[in-house]
């Protein structure tokens, strides 16, 4: 039987019956046995004989036995990293421990279970990723582990990586590393005030690393597209403007207005931008920040832009986390979770980012 605990009464050892009797032997650690399949390349158990005691002093067995030990947990860290953790589609939220549950899910346990580093891969799922990453870059850093820590920054280096070769949404990944920049200046300067995990020089590192992303979007350079077929400027104006009305970000309508001068002149439509600010806000808060042209019409453009200032506008993703409220469970759209209500679509209820921190707010 092994001995499993770091108890005082037991070495550690581990005894396997051979033909020639019983022979001490010591596996690795069971991380390493649960990840045989990974490491089925590397024997997961040392046999010592009594030949080998005998040639092997019991000290320079412990010391090259701990080495391994320390090699391999190493390797295995490696490797965990670069697998980006776990890939669950799907984890169980609870706040407290139970009978049959003991302990708390944390948000960087969430956060290194549930699979981000496929959903970067998404394009409906992106958007949401990213987010979530500003909004823990806002105020949430500091409450992840270590391990939650070097995940993040693993899937930031993704998400850079993919906008520097397909020049997708570079204005949403600049804002980002604005926002982590700045949070890690803060936390630098005032080392000693807040728990960081992990040696200063690391954090100093993270930093040098984001201010290099950083300049690598500033010189980031469009490649123009060769397409002799039917492009946006082809199409009729009211298709052109039927598009503009389905932009939720006034960002997006500029953008789209710098493309040609038709476009320029759709975007700059009173009316589109009226819709936009009574989607986003409410007509009280018209009245708090209202703002007139020299014509004494309401400049709703420069009434979009004072609003979002203040009040948070509606955000729209193309896929994002459930939760299921019968089951807390908190999943991917897409995923089966295996909820045990009657009627699982009356207690799924859409996660936003904010709401994705406040579920582990305790």
């Amino acid at each position: 039987m092994p001995f499993l605990g770091q108890d005082w009464r037991s070495p550690g050892w581990r005894w396997v019956k051979t033909a020639d009797g019983w022979k001490r032997c010591e596996s690795f650690s069971p991380a390493l046995e649960d990840g045989n399949s990974q490491l089925s390349d590397i024997s997961p158990t040392v046999i010592l004989t009594d030949d080998d005691e005998e040639m092997y002093g019991t000290e320079d067995c412990e010391f090259a036995t701990k080495k391994r030990k320390k090699d391999h947990r190493r390797n295995n860290t490696n490797s965990q990293c670069k697998s980006d953790f776990y890939r669950e589609k799907w984890i169980y939220v609870h706040k407290e421990s139970t009978r049959e549950r003991h302990g708390y899910c944390t948000l960087g346990e969430a956060f290194n279970r549930l699979d981000f580093s496929s959903a970067v891969q998404d394009i409906r799922r992106f958007n949401y990723v990213v987010k979530l990453l500003q909004l823990i870059a806002k105020s949430q850093l500091t409450s992840l582990s270590g391990a939650a820590q070097k995940n993040y920054f693993n899937i930031l280096d993704k998400i850079v990586r993919r906008v520097l070769e397909d020049q997708y949404n570079p204005r949403l990944i600049k804002d980002l590393l604005q926002d982590l920049s700045s949070t890690l200046c803060t936390l630098i300067r005032g080392v000693g005030k807040s728990v960081l995990v992990g040696n200063i020089n690391i954090w100093i590192c993270r930093l040098e690393t984001i201010l290099v992303w950083q300049q690598q979007l500033k010189n980031l350079q469009m490649n123009e597209q060769v397409n002799n077929g039917l492009t946006l400027s082809d199409l009729p104006l009211h298709m052109l403007n039927n598009i503009l009305y389905r932009f939720s970000d006034g960002w997006d309508i500029i953008t789209l207005g710098q493309v040609t001068p038709t476009l320029y002149m759709l975007s700059e439509d009173r009316q589109l931008w009226k819709k936009l600010c009574q989607y986003h806000f409410a007509e009280k808060q018209f009245c708090r920040h209202l703002i007139l042209s020299e014509k004494g019409h309401i400049d709703w453009k420069l009434m979009y832009f004072a609003l979002e200032k203040y009040y948070p506008i509606k955000e729209q993703y193309g896929d994002t986390l459930h939760f299921c409220r019968h089951c807390s469970i908190l999943f991917w759209k897409d995923t089966g979770h295996p909820c045990t209500a009657s009627d699982p679509d009356t207690c799924l209820m859409p996660v936003s980012p904010q709401h994705f921190i406040d579920l582990f707010k305790f």
